[in-house]
Order: structure tokens, then C-alpha cells, then sequence
């Protein structure tokens, strides 16, 4: 007898699992067409099918072994593509930025919190949970509008990296709160870190002589290298949960363990589609778990801290970035990438459900908090410039009268130039390469540093700055340039450029880098003078293209050009 219930009771969950991945396919559609995060379409299945819906997601064991193990490997990848040199690469600003911004969300919020009645220990789990904003969901809709490489763009990502170490930390320190533990909360802490230092040891000896040469074993076979990083994750993490310390850093340290070898973005881009789909589990499990009654008794705190996440961590941001220089645009659109919880907040508050620090109650409220933010700060960032152009006024109170890391920090650009070069890429660098033997005064934009560093090193004049930000292209020394060229292949940016050069008066020629072939037309037809393409044409073919441009202008009169 027993094998038959077996067989009808496994058959009933594939058939309910079956029908909650086809909901899910159905929401997450009306979530793409509403510009919406999947991640708002899988809390919206879970609720769904719920007990508060459908009833077919009532906690059962195979939802939840399912989600820890999607946790376990967005936890991986994240240690996996820690990019601490990224921070480096953008400067002070973004750790000055991302740190400010965790003070200032957390100490706020946790006095926010308090002030609408929660105790102490949930108030800190909720003023955390408020603090993080989701890597995932900003660095796609950055993609989306082709500005994950503008300076807002790099900056916004750099302190998302310190956000990612910060809440591996805040697991850490959040565990030791639990009162369950022999000891006390000193003595939980002193385990904690004994632990912890093993851990760190253990990743560190396995980095330095263990992995290296047994990734370059299991790499001649693709398959059993992801199935060995999966395994990696998921043992890691049974392991630390085995002693008592948390599984989610566990995870993040085997991802951490091989991030230094030459395999991690093979590991990673293979992963990522398992991870986004595990993760949909988490998200339904939480979903479905959501009490309905105890989050309409949450609402007025959850639109209340919704506000001050909407408002508060973007002004605090811009507030920063404008203190250290940068101009209220770049402030502004960096900002709006934190007016957002992240997906780790709701990881969070699921793990203060699971160590008895928080109820139902405050798991809700979170919940609630996430989908308010997430779904606003979506629309908000796909409108950036649009919200910017109604603000623009009100944020010259965080600009500098100089705002120097943007306008300021000409490393030995000239004054009087032939040709502005915008982007320093490997195109950018190339074209300049093939320009250098024809004597002419060049000068290099880029916000990237080390860009800037290289093409110093091989004596390009460069400025530091963001191209696409029309004030700072109308602060160029257009008056005696002849020629701009832009090596951007976005046609937004491409735009922003030529919309700049307008507001200047520039008279002279404007050559614009294409994405492809249907993008051409749409350049020429925003007033380029000629476009290049960089799987067509070589540097070499640009720069005597560019060169045409400026022998046939300097054929004219000296008043045909030039800023007028």
C-alpha cells in the first residue's frame, strides 16, 4: 500500500508544480509588458497559488528545497563575479557612495522603524532589509537602456559591488542576534567568528592551490564543470549550515574560492539561467507565504518606508556624489539605481523568519516594501531623463559651483584642439593611434580612468567626464574644434551628444559610431555628417575618413566652423 500513495503523492506535486511554473509563465508576460521585474510576476504567482489563492503552494517541503537551493546559487555567483578591482576603477566614489548610503539608509530607517513601533531587533532586521538595493534588476535595466557603461552606469554598479559585500556581512552579524544559542549573544558571536575565520581560511587555501589546478581538469568537459560548481555551492552551504552558521555565506565563499581563476565567467554565464530559475521558487515560496490579512495591517509602515526608499537613498546619493564633484545629472541618474530593496532583503527577512527574530507581520511588511519599490523605481529609471528634466532645477542645490571630478580634472587636455575624440575604447584608442602621425591636436574623453591612464601613457591629451551628459559636452573647448567624434556605438548616447553640440552652436562635423546598419539612417537623420562602423570600417579606414572631414573644413572659410 504505501508504494502506491508514494506514486499518487509525487505525481500530485509534479502536476502542481507543472501548473504553477505555466502561472508563472502567464504573469511574468503581463509583467514584461507592463516593464515590470519578473521578480514582481513570481511574488505575484506565489500569492496566487497560495493558501490565500490556490492552495496549491501550502509550504510543501519541495518549494522550499528548491528555493534554498536557488539562494545557495545566486549567493555563489555573486561571490563568483565579485569584482572588487571595479570599485578601484571608478574612484573613491563609489565606496564613499555605497557606504554612505548603507549608514545613512540603515541609521534612519532603523529610527523610522522604531518610530512606528517595532522592537528593537526588528526594527535593525527592517532598517537592513530597507538598505540594499537589487544588482540583478539595475544592472538589466542599465543594459536595457545601454547605459551600464556611461559613467552613472559604472558608478551605480561599483557601489552596488560594496552593497553585495555589505549584506554578506549584515547575514553574518544578523545570526548572531539569535538568542538560541548557548552563550548569549557574546558567546554566539565569539562561535560566529571562530567559524567564520575558518571559513575564510579554508576559501583562502582553496583558492591559492586547490582549484586552479582542478578547474583546468574538469574545464575539457563543460558539463562537468557546471555540475561541479553547482555542487560546490550546495556543499558549501550544507556544510556551514551543518555547524551552525549561515548557508548563504557558505555559498558566497565557494563562489569567492574561484573567482580568481580564469574560469569564473565560463562558471558564470552558464549559471545564470539556473540561478534566475531557482530563484523563481524562492520567490513564489515567499509569495505564497505572504499573510494577506497581517500585510493589509502592514500597509501604512510599508508606504511610509516605501517613501523613504524612493526618496531618502537616491538624495542621499546625489548629495554624496555632489559633494565629491559631480555634476547633479550624473548624481541624479546614479542615484535612482537605490530607490529600490533588493532581492537579499526579502533573503533576509525570510532568514529572521526562519531564526525566530521576526513574525509574519514584519516578513510582510518587507515584502510589501519590496514590491512598492521595485515596481516604482522600475518605471522611474526607464524614465530617467524625463524625471531629470523636472528636477534638473530644484538639484542644483547638490551641485558644486565647479563641479570638478567631471568638468575640472583635464589630466592635459588643451585648450585650442583639432579633433574631440569621445570614448576611449579599443575603437577610440585605435582611431587616435592612426590620427597621431598627422600632427593634430586631439583630445580624449572618457569617465573611464584607466582608459584615461592608457591613452595618457601613449600621449593623448584627455579629460575625464560623461559624454552623454549635454551640459558637459557643451563645456568642451568646441570654439576651435573641427571635427567631434564620437566612438560610442549607442544611438542614445549618440543623441545626447549631438543634442549638446547644438546647444553650444557647434558649426563643424559631428561623426557618430554606429551599433549597425539600421542605426545609420537614424544618425544622419539627427544631424551627424557621417557615421562609422566599427565591423566595417578599420581604424585605419576611420581616420581617413575623419581626416577628409577636416581637410574639406579647413578648405573653407575660417567662420564655416567652430562655435559660433
Amino acid at each position: 500500500m504505501p508504494a502506491p500513495m508514494t506514486t499518487m503523492t509525487f505525481s500530485t506535486v509534479f502536476h502542481e508544480l507543472a501548473a504553477i511554473l505555466m502561472i508563472a509563465g502567464v504573469i511574468g508576460i503581463v509583467a514584461l509588458k507592463l516593464r515590470q521585474p519578473l521578480l514582481i510576476g513570481y511574488i505575484l504567482t506565489g500569492i496566487v497559488v497560495g493558501p490565500a489563492g490556490l492552495g496549491w503552494a501550502s509550504g510543501g517541503s519541495e518549494l522550499k528545497l528548491l528555493s534554498s537551493i536557488g539562494i545557495s546559487v545566486l549567493l555563489f555567483v555573486v561571490g563568483l563575479k565579485l569584482d572588487v578591482g571595479l570599485i578601484r576603477s571608478v574612484g573613491p566614489v563609489a565606496l564613499a557612495t555605497g557606504l554612505g548610503q548603507i549608514v545613512f539608509t540603515a541609521l534612519f530607517g532603523f529610527l523610522l522603524s522604531l518610530a512606528l513601533g517595532f522592537a528593537p531587533v526588528k526594527a535593525i532586521y527592517i532598517a537592513v532589509c530597507l538598505t540594499f538595493s537589487s544588482t540583478i534588476i539595475i544592472v538589466k535595466l542599465l543594459s536595457d537602456k545601454r547605459e551600464i557603461d556611461s559613467l552613472h552606469g559604472r558608478i551605480a554598479v561599483g557601489f552596488l559591488v560594496v552593497q553585495d559585500i555589505a549584506v554578506i556581512l549584515a547575514m553574518i552579524l544578523l545570526t548572531s542576534f539569535t538568542s538560541q544559542a548557548d552563550g548569549g549573544i557574546v558567546g554566539q558571536a565569539i562561535r560566529l567568528l571562530l567559524v567564520g575565520t575558518a571559513f575564510v581560511l579554508g576559501t583562502a587555501v582553496t583558492m591559492r592551490w586547490v582549484m586552479p589546478p582542478l578547474l583546468s581538469r574538469l574545464a575539457q568537459n563543460q558539463e562537468l564543470l557546471v555540475l561541479f560548481a553547482v555542487a560546490w555551492a550546495v556543499g558549501l552551504a550544507a556544510l556551514a549550515d551543518g555547524v551552525n552558521f549561515s548557508k548563504e555565506v557558505g555559498a558566497f565563499l565557494g563562489g569567492v574560492s574561484i573567482a580568481s581563476t580564469a574560469y569564473r565567467e565560463a562558471i558564470a554565464s552558464r549559471l545564470t539561467g539556473l540561478r534566475d530559475f531557482l530563484l523563481l521558487f524562492f520567490f513564489i515560496d515567499l509569495g505564497s507565504g505572504l499573510n494577506l490579512s497581517a500585510a493589509g495591517l502592514q500597509l501604512g509602515p510599508a508606504l511610509v518606508l516605501s517613501v523613504f526608499v524612493l526618496v531618502g537613498n537616491p538624495l542621499i546619493v546625489v548629495a554624496i556624489m555632489g559633494a565629491m564633484g559631480y555634476r547633479r545629472r550624473t548624481g541624479f541618474l546614479a542615484g535612482l539605481t537605490v530607490a529600490q530593496i533588493s532581492e537579499f532583503s526579502l533573503i533576509l527577512a525570510a532568514l529572521g523568519l526562519r531564526l525566530g527574530q521576526l513574525g509574519e507581520a514584519e516578513v510582510s511588511l518587507i515584502t510589501l516594501v519590496g514590491v512598492i519599490t521595485i515596481a516604482i523605481s522600475t518605471y522611474m529609471i526607464l524614465g530617467s531623463e524625463q524625471l531629470y528634466g523636472w528636477l534638473q532645477g530644484p538639484l542644483r542645490l547638490f551641485q558644486r559651483a565647479m563641479p570638478f571630478s567631471e568638468l575640472g580634472d583635464t589630466i592635459s587636455g588643451p585648450v585650442q584642439v583639432d579633433v574631440i575624440l569621445l570614448g576611449l575604447g579599443r575603437f577610440g584608442s585605435a582611431i587616435y593611434r592612426q590620427l597621431q602621425p598627422h600632427n593634430l591636436s586631439i583630445l580624449g574623453i572618457d569617465f573611464d580612468p584607466q582608459a584615461l591612464r592608457l591613452a595618457e601613457a601613449h600621449g593623448l591629451p584627455v579629460q575625464y567626464g560623461d559624454s552623454e551628459d549635454p551640459e558637459f559636452t557643451a563645456s568642451l573647448p568646441l570654439s576651435s574644434a573641427t571635427v567631434v567624434v564620437s566612438t560610442l556605438p549607442s544611438l542614445k548616447a549618440n543623441a545626447a551628444i549631438r543634442h549638446g553640440l547644438e546647444t553650444a552652436g557647434f558649426q563643424g562635423h559631428f561623426i557618430a559610431t554606429a551599433h549597425d546598419e539600421a542605426e545609420v539612417a537614424k544618425l544622419e537623420f539627427m544631424g551627424a555628417q557621417r557615421t562609422l562602423l566599427p565591423f566595417l570600417d578599420a581604424a585605419e579606414r576611420a581616420a581617413e575618413l575623419i581626416m577628409a572631414d577636416l581637410n574639406q573644413l579647413r578648405s573653407q572659410p575660417a567662420e564655416a566652423h567652430g562655435q559660433g
